[in-house]
């Protein structure tokens, strides 16, 4: 449930009663409290909401409904599915500290709408960059596009030159060849995240990765590439999801309708590279069905980069003392 309440800026949000701070009484702006239903309720639900501001001179309460009565709404909603993803981002802003947040705009479908998310939780409290690095000129222009449309800064870092040096000084001799392409196009995403985190450093933000829910079940990532972020908004979504939720923020159908691509070398797409379409992957994860073909490509796949979705591997603690 979301309710809507005027309150003083510079406000933080602490539930279960609400506590704002603020030292400018009199600029106002939109606040919305969501309150969470774990699952969906057979019969409305009530609750009490009291919304304090606290100023440097007094407290003020704001004017709240006392009783809010409302139904459980479906958990596959992209209306749903955007207030709950600006909320976790803004949520997650707080308790780490920072000030915003920093991602990459690709012209891709996961990442214009994980920027799209991000303008809508944190306003002018973001950044999106464009890193190109030996990529299409479309794809240029699509990140382009939806930063226009939006209103998302966007600031533009080229690596083509940094990825060409680096090519240049890595060792080649007495490496196999064919490992070369992959080792090669894996330098583009985690250049890219060295970039952000930089950034993010720098502006003291966290970095907001692109990833769903069916990239990450079959570790379609690259380990401390595009995999390295703090926030996966789209973590829980699969990728027809992600496809819906799109559409619900206005994404054009151009970037819609684009076959799934990371841009590791010209011509790759994500479904060829996995051996599966995502409308097959999809249904698997979602519910249970498959071909037989399908199930043992998902779980193989699974299987192989079970490491990408854990934390590095440690000794148990008494191995000192054997």
């Amino acid at each position: 449930m979301v309710s809507r309440f005027a309150v003083p800026t510079n406000t933080k949000i602490l539930p279960p009663d609400i506590v704002v701070q603020s030292s400018s009484p009199d600029a106002f702006i939109d606040v919305w409290i969501i309150i969470y239903i774990p699952s969906p309720a057979s019969a409305p639900v009530a609750a009490t909401l009291t919304v304090t501001v606290v100023t440097a001179e007094s407290d003020i309460v704001v004017a709240a409904p006392s009783r809010m009565v409302f139904s459980a709404t479906a958990a596959h909603s992209s209306t749903t599915a955007e207030v709950l993803l600006t909320a976790a981002l803004t949520e997650q802003v707080i308790a780490a500290n920072r000030e915003g947040v920093v991602v990459g705009l690709s012209g891709g479908l996961d990442s214009s709408v994980t920027a799209v998310l991000c303008k809508r939780a944190l306003a002018k409290n973001m950044l999106a960059v464009l890193m190109p690095c030996h990529s299409s000129q479309i794809d240029i222009e699509y990140a382009e596009l939806i930063a226009r449309k939006f209103d998302i800064p966007l600031k533009t870092i080229a690596l083509d030159a940094v990825f060409d040096l680096l090519v240049e000084t890595l060792p080649s001799e007495g490496l196999e060849p064919a490992t070369q392409r992959l080792a090669e196009a894996n330098l583009k995403p985690r250049l890219r995240m060295l970039t952000l985190y930089y950034l993010a450093n720098r502006l003291n933000y966290l970095v907001v990765g692109t990833g769903n829910r069916s990239e990450l079940a079959v570790g379609y990532s690259t380990k401390y590439g595009d995999g390295g972020v703090d926030i996966l908004p789209l973590g829980n979504l699969v990728k027809s999801q992600v496809r819906e939720l799109a559409k619900h923020l206005g994404i054009p159908q151009e970037i819609v309708q684009r076959p799934p691509s990371a841009g590791l070398w010209a011509g790759q797409t994500d479904e060829e590279e996995m051996g599966i379409t995502y409308e097959e992957l999809d249904r698997y994860l979602t519910t249970g069905k498959a071909s037989e073909q399908v199930r043992k490509r998902v779980d193989g796949l699974a299987q192989a980069s079970a490491h990408k979705r854990r934390t590095p591997l440690i000794p148990p603690q008494d191995l000192g003392s054997q």
